[in-house]
């Protein structure tokens, strides 16, 4: 690290820009960011920190700066154009992480699916038993002094973790997904593949995904999951209304009772990687099973509260594994109450290649509603519609505008999820504000 620069980052209030800004910060780095004026979820925690945030303007570029550039942005951005101009250093988001996680046991943590809940729950346990560094996909990051681990999300867009080498890595599934970028599924796994080539010391993978179990790799590989096949095993399995407990096995020795109050069964595979690596680690066990209990989650996924007697449930869910997942983890902790989904689709090519995986997995739900589509700044339009995906859901399938939420107060001491990756929560908060409206009125 360079004490004489003053880091500024480019989209800092991206989700892994925040992250990374907030270690510097917490490292005793000069740190400040420029983005859009719009409130973000990530904001909070940049102002708590003492971070300065400015709006873009290629004047915040000046001599002594370091440049970190967000991915969502292209090298034609007035800053980071100018940046170059200048002669300042520039790393890319992904090419800086490579250098920080450096000289700590890294960890990185990657998949289509489950990164960031994966990445929350081993941060909150290991650090709760060493100094930690982590670097988590909603917006949360911590520097430490002296840290022993660093714990991170290793993203595979457009092969971006490519830029890292950790000690060890968890890989959750291999899927397809960013159709803008990879040409197929077998993309998907060489970019794996070649992520498992950089691993040092371990991988740790889910057993039951095929495309993992076809991996090749120079350091062991250790399966995770609930049969015997699985290196890593849970075994009586109990789900209920408060969370998930089982035994775990590793080779056929008992590691003993492992309790989460989390939900869906996905979360009991994220609880078993976790596991896995910490006993690789010499971890005590004891200790990893006491902070597996405290664990609150991390943001936008299966975030609750309630209002008006609804529960609403804020969840990233945007692929229809995802929400295949985040429906079952609603069903375990709510199996007596209507499940509504509110399901904003994100980007129109991700829609049109998955269009008949979403309408099966979202068909879970009791009903369905849709947003129009969240068009990012990459993909502003395309050729497909909500409406086009409504005419395959049979569970409902209406269209909601944010001015117009109405239809959900048919609901009463019911479940709502809002599903997206975009500006959905726009849609949550209309409907928050039609709720504690009516109950005034109602008072």
């Amino acid at each position: 690290m360079n004490s004489d620069t003053v880091y500024h980052f480019v989209g800092i209030k991206g989700t892994g820009m925040a992250a990374m800004a907030l270690i510097l910060h917490d490292r005793g780095e000069k740190v400040q960011g420029s983005d859009i004026d719009q409130y973000t979820f990530t904001q909070r925690g940049l102002e708590k920190a003492g971070i300065k945030l400015l709006p873009f303007d290629e004047k915040n570029i000046h001599e002594g700066l370091t440049v970190i550039a967000g991915n969502s942005f292209t090298d034609d951005h007035p800053e980071i154009k100018k940046a170059r101009e200048m002669g300042l250093t520039v790393y890319r988001y992904h090419q800086f992480l490579g250098k920080i996680i450096k000289g700590k046991t890294s960890i990185g943590v990657s998949g289509a699916h489950g990164k960031t809940s994966t990445t929350g729950l081993l941060a909150h346990v290991l650090s709760g038993i060493a100094p930690t560094d982590y670097l988590i996909g909603d917006g949360s990051g911590k520097g430490v002094p002296n840290a022993r681990f660093f714990v991170y999300e290793a993203d595979e867009y457009r092969r971006h973790f490519l830029a890292t080498e950790p000690d060890y890595a968890i890989m959750t599934n291999i899927d397809f997904d960013h159709p803008d970028y990879y040409k197929s599924i077998d993309d998907v796994q060489s970019a794996f593949q070649t992520f498992a080539n950089q691993t040092k010391k371990g991988i740790f993978a889910w057993g039951d995904d095929k495309r993992l179990r076809q991996l090749k790799a120079k350091v062991p590989i250790y399966y995770y999951g609930l049969h015997d096949t699985d290196d890593f095993q849970a075994v009586d399995v109990k789900r209920t209304t408060s969370g998930s407990s089982f035994n775990v096995t590793y080779k056929g020795k008992d590691l003993g009772n492992f309790f989460v109050p989390l939900f869906g069964e996905h979360n009991i595979f994220n609880s078993l990687a976790v596991v896995a690596v910490a006993y690789f680690e010499d971890v005590n066990l004891d200790e990893i099973r006491k902070e597996l209990k405290t664990f609150q989650g991390v943001k936008r996924r299966f975030a609750e509260r309630k209002i008006a007697g609804m529960t609403i449930i804020d969840d990233y869910a945007h692929h229809p594994t995802e929400i295949k997942a985040t429906i079952d983890a609603a069903r375990q902790e709510y199996p007596n109450k209507q499940i509504a989904v509110v399901f904003q689709p994100h980007t129109f090519s991700r829609t049109i290649a998955l269009m008949d995986d979403f309408a099966k997995s979202l068909n879970l739900a009791d009903e369905v509603f849709l947003t129009s589509i969240y068009s990012s700044p990459r993909e502003s339009h395309g050729k497909v519609s909500s409406e086009d995906l409504s005419k395959k859901i049979t569970k409902g399938g209406r269209i909601l505008s944010v001015d117009n939420m109405s239809p959900l107060l048919d609901y009463d001491n019911d479940v709502v999820i809002f599903m997206g990756a975009g500006d959905i929560q726009k849609y949550e908060k209309s409907y928050e504000d039609l709720l504690s409206h009516l109950t005034k009125k109602t008072n």
